[in-house]
């Protein structure tokens, strides 16, 4: 399967060196946009599988621009690549609906991998970024626990505090002794019956809802 991709970087160069990464299949560049406003416009004409997005562009930041195209599209998906990995830049991508977050040091392999992930559905949330989401709840008041939603079984409910800790997929089917397939499963079913995109928004749901209290 072909996995289109724009590119969205105020430096021509950048965008020329992205574009020779992901010469080869499965992936196709399908556009490229210089400004937060044209990576909006190009997406909604070309509507990509993914687009790599930089923060800082002139007028609409990547930020912007990434809430931008979640909310006209949800079917596409958003990698913010950045030379700036600041615990503020990292929240407010994801909160803006960023399925992952990697700086520009990446390694060719991992950028490409990383791609595919986010194409097939899964979110870039490493332990290094959850920690990063779990920070910026430390020294605030703690919110209100509210009751977990009775349609989450005892498992889903581990299964949540597991990914909120940062574990992927294989992982979690480790710690619970199940395959990685019913892990993905359970994963797949609590993000339909809470309404959510992603493992980012679960992630970022447990902690604003105190479902799930940092250091636990």
């Amino acid at each position: 399967m072909t996995i289109t991709v724009l590119l969205a970087d105020d430096q021509a160069l950048v965008r020329a060196g992205f574009r020779s990464l992901l010469r080869r299949e499965p992936f196709r560049v399908v556009g490229e946009a210089s400004t937060g406003d044209e990576a909006v416009r190009t997406a909604r004409t070309l509507t990509p599988d993914v687009v790599l997005m930089d923060i800082r562009m002139p007028g609409m930041d990547g930020i912007a621009a990434t809430a931008r195209i979640v909310a006209e599209q949800p079917r596409c998906r958003v990698i913010i690549l950045t030379t700036f990995e600041t615990d503020e830049h990292v929240f407010a991508a994801l909160r803006a609906g960023a399925s992952g977050f990697l700086t520009k040091e990446v390694e060719p392999r991992d950028l490409r991998t990383a791609i595919e992930a986010v194409a097939s559905g899964e979110a870039l949330l490493s332990p290094s970024v959850t920690r990063r989401v779990v920070s910026s709840f430390v020294g605030r008041p703690a919110p209100r626990a509210v009751p977990a939603p009775a349609t989450l079984t005892a498992r889903e409910l581990e299964v949540v505090g597991l990914v909120a800790s940062g574990l992927d997929n294989a992982a979690v089917a480790e710690r619970l002794v199940i395959s990685p397939l019913t892990a993905k499963t359970h994963v797949t079913r609590v993000l339909g019956k809470l309404g959510l995109r992603d493992r980012v928004q679960l992630v970022i749901w447990a902690y604003e809802t105190g479902l799930v209290q940092p250091g636990t």
